[in-house]
């Protein structure tokens, strides 16, 4: 019978809290969102996003990170698409206007959009493969659903600190130039958060 090692399970509370309220992808696009449409339209992508990191760690843990060292191309794949889906979303918070917009003009992400968008963000591939080296079971199954109940647990009210931000910060953004500044900072932020996958690519293809 497996059983939970407890000693093991600080590290990862550890890991998911720094992890989590860090800088990155998701929490870029929660504070972008958070000013632009406020906390309660924002719940969907900040559900979306926990409920996909969730499904990526489960699906690493049962095989698909065993997968992804034996057909490495598979992961260089994954690499360009979330090059070329955040350069997507960079130009799309980039060219937000203002706050108040026609219904329908713009709108938050969804939530199935944020779980798909956890398969080529770079951050959520780092987080779950170094995660599946916490071992808090031996059992691969307990341990998938372990980990990520602790990303899960400690993860959700660490990004909803993000998107609470932006929501306070919508008062103060109230004016178009104020918040076509902040945009274009999330942008840049987004832009260089691609900067050591850019090198890697540039590295396989020299």
């Amino acid at each position: 019978m497996s059983f939970l090692t407890l000693s093991a399970l600080p590290a990862g509370i550890l890991f998911a809290l720094v992890t989590s309220i860090t800088p990155g992808p998701n929490n870029m696009m929660l504070l972008s969102s958070g000013v632009n449409f406020g906390f309660r339209r924002t719940l969907p992508h900040l559900s979306g996003i926990s409920a996909g990191v969730v499904l990526l760690m489960l699906s690493v843990e049962i095989g698909l990170g065993e997968a992804l060292v034996h057909f490495p191309v598979l992961y260089t794949a994954l690499e360009v698409a979330s090059v070329a889906y955040l350069l997507y979303l960079a130009w799309k918070i980039g060219t937000s206007g203002e706050l108040k917009v026609k219904s329908g003009d713009r709108r938050p992400m969804k939530f199935y959009e944020a779980i798909a968008f956890q398969w080529v963000n770079p951050k959520a591939w780092m987080m779950v493969l170094t995660a599946a080296t916490i071992h808090l079971s031996e059992s691969y199954s307990l341990n998938a659903v372990s980990m990520a109940v602790v990303f899960y647990v400690i993860g959700f009210p660490c990004i909803c600190l993000w998107a609470g931000f932006g929501t306070a910060m919508r008062h103060v953004l109230s004016d178009p130039r104020r918040l076509r500044i902040f945009n274009v900072a999330m942008v840049v932020m987004l832009v260089l958060s691609l900067y050591p996958i850019a090198l890697k690519l540039l590295g396989h293809a020299s």
